[in-house]
């Protein structure tokens, strides 16, 4: 009989870590506890149809010949029950398949940005841009924020002398104009259900749409259809990609900022995700920050929360490792999110 469990275990090694994202999977299996990330299988969610069991059998257990004791997974959406759909993803997540067909002993599902959390403690100097701002105040709550296929939100704070990683739905806030040429432009986007959220702009899809938004204002189409298109344009000096990725990076700032004001952030802002390392010059052109440290009356208390550009390849495939390797250094709820068979009660680490 295979269990839901509360109780957080050591893990068994070897251990399978994924990242199932709207666009991209990726996944790597470790073979021990002090063992680093290796041989990282990344394919495009969409051209499986065939679901994630197979799709680990076929392409990751095929290439090692480590076969994993327990699984730890981070999804792109709420967990819910014994079955989880991805909420930009065709597939459906069932761990009790997961430990059937590939024979493993514990399945734990995670939010991907409790995830991108959990990896806030990982990072090296190499691992981040600075974007202004101070330094982080040990212990202090941190933030990451993640544009990319969506607009995802997590929260790290420490208390009872743990790490307490917190998923959210951040990227779902109102966001409304501010400059003149924000208010002239707001009202050719397109709302989702009524209303205005931050992921309607502040993501791939986001800057398509903010660039039609801005063409329209001035009586225009935009041509562009693809997000890296649209990079790529900006930084070749396209000016109607260089307003979009201007807007873009101050809407960015402002919800980074607003997320950094709530927790008192001062642990640091964290921008993860597909997008930030593309647009890296134009985040450090000053939109951004600028937007960022306009919170009157706190402006002075924002100047010296700092701001990083993750630039680490696999962070979330990080912190999922990191929380195996030493879960007694985090509070997480596995409430509904961890099955195991019986005999996985009591592991062999």
């Amino acid at each position: 009989m295979i269990s839901n469990s509360r109780d957080v275990p050591s893990f068994s090694y070897p251990l399978l870590v994924a990242d199932i994202g709207g666009t991209n999977s990726r996944f790597t299996v470790v073979s021990d506890a002090h063992a680093n990330l290796s041989k990282v299988v990344t394919l495009n969610t969409h051209d499986h149809p065939e679901g994630l069991a197979k799709v680990i059998s076929d392409h990751v257990l095929s290439q090692t010949s480590l076969m994993p004791r327990t699984a730890v997974i981070a999804i792109a959406g709420a967990i819910h029950g014994e079955r989880t759909k991805l909420t930009n993803a065709p597939w459906t997540i069932d761990p009790k398949e997961l430990i059937q067909e590939l024979g493993l002993e514990r399945v734990v599902l995670l939010n991907d940005f409790e995830a991108q959390a959990l990896a806030l403690l990982t990072f090296e100097a190499e691992d981040l841009t600075q974007i202004n701002g101070g330094e982080p105040l040990p212990y202090a709550p941190k933030v990451v924020v993640g544009p990319g296929t969506g607009l995802g939100a997590g929260v790290l704070i420490h208390a009872a002398d743990r790490w307490v990683p917190i998923p959210g739905e951040g990227g779902h806030i109102e966001l409304g104009p501010v400059t003149d040429e924000e208010y002239r432009i707001w009202p050719y986007l397109e709302r989702r259900g009524g209303r205005l959220g931050a992921e309607q702009v502040i993501c791939g899809g986001g800057l398509i749409r903010l660039s039609r938004a801005i063409a329209a204002a001035d009586g225009d189409v935009s041509p562009f259809t693809d997000p890296a298109e649209l990079a790529d344009a900006g930084h070749a000096g396209d000016p109607l990609a260089l307003k979009t990725l201007d807007i873009f990076c101050a809407a960015l700032g402002r919800v980074a900022g607003d997320m950094a004001l709530l927790l008192m952030a001062r642990g640091g802002v964290y921008l993860a995700g597909g997008i930030p390392p593309k647009i890296e010059p134009f985040l450090l052109k000053g939109a951004f920050r600028k937007a960022f440290e306009a919170k009157a009356p706190h402006d002075a208390i924002m100047k010296t929360i700092p701001t990083y550009i993750v630039k680490h390849p696999q962070p979330a495939l990080e912190g999922l490792a990191a929380f195996a390797r030493t879960p007694s250094r985090f509070a997480i709820n596995l409430i509904g999110r961890m099955w195991q068979v019986p005999s996985a009660k009591t592991p062999v680490s």
